[in-house]
């Protein structure tokens, strides 16, 4: 049947450990998946048991990334779904942005996703089926004050994705954007400066080019989960090369 079951998939999820990319974690356990969250807070490897397998990665090491995956292609554990979800969130104008910031915002927003793409590209290549959702940003969309680093990264993790679909698709292989906007998440909440910084979100910010979001309120981490799981599921067996904005408006179709 067409729908939301992942029953019997392997599904990994990187930035699983807080965040969407938590939820995102335990709503394709909740759709039936064997789930294998990735995270550098996962300080130890857990138990091997259940449903959710937490794994400590660092995806900024390319070599980290090919070892887990010769790894788990022992234990036959490579994934039908992948879902690259781990960022991080640097702010500071062009003249204040210091080269660590930039670097890792292109460290774990770019370059990880591309590390695990590369290592898994044979894999389903091989399997000639699956689907891949890389979580960008609107930022990625619309020019924001302050946000060169992080909108210059998840812009090109979106050209990334829509690269690897292009070679991906002769091979049956989907592979898919959402860019989230502003989501209640503790990387958003580390931007509030008082107990009102919700409220200024969606209200928005004019001088610094961050528009208010029409729908009138925050994305919860479930908001987005429910696009990446909707874009890895059979209801979406014909979309790919897309990117799904979820953002209640707020880059109002740019």
């Amino acid at each position: 049947m067409i729908g939301m079951d992942f029953t019997g998939q392997c599904v990994w999820v990187t930035g699983a450990a807080q965040g969407i990319g938590r939820e995102v974690a335990h709503r394709f356990v909740e759709a039936g998946a064997r789930v294998v969250a990735l995270d550098l807070q996962f300080a130890q490897p857990a138990a091997h048991c259940g449903v959710m397998r937490e794994l400590p990665l660092d995806i900024r090491d390319a070599d980290a990334v090919a070892a887990l995956c010769r790894r788990l292609a022992e234990e036959d554990a490579l994934p039908d779904v992948l879902v690259n979800a781990a960022g991080v969130l640097r702010l500071g104008a062009f003249d204040s942005l210091s080269v660590d910031d930039w670097q890792q915002c292109l460290a774990v927003n770019v370059s990880g996703p591309f590390y695990l793409l590369r290592a898994l590209m044979p894999h389903f290549k091989a399997r000639r089926a699956g689907a891949i959702v890389n979580v960008a940003s609107n930022a990625a969309h619309v020019p924001r004050i302050d946000m060169a680093a992080y909108g210059a990264s998840k812009a090109a993790m979106a050209s990334l994705s829509h690269n690897a679909a292009l070679e991906l698709a002769p091979y049956g292989v989907r592979c898919n954007v959402v860019s989230p906007g502003s989501t209640d998440t503790p990387m958003l909440r580390g931007m509030w400066q008082d107990e009102r910084g919700a409220a200024r979100t969606i209200a928005g910010k004019p001088e610094a080019f961050r528009l208010g979001i029409p729908l009138g309120k925050l994305a919860t981490p479930a908001d987005v989960a429910g696009a990446v799981l909707y874009l890895a599921s059979d209801l979406a067996g014909h979309v790919t090369m897309q990117d799904i904005v979820v953002d209640g408006g707020a880059t109002l179709a740019a």
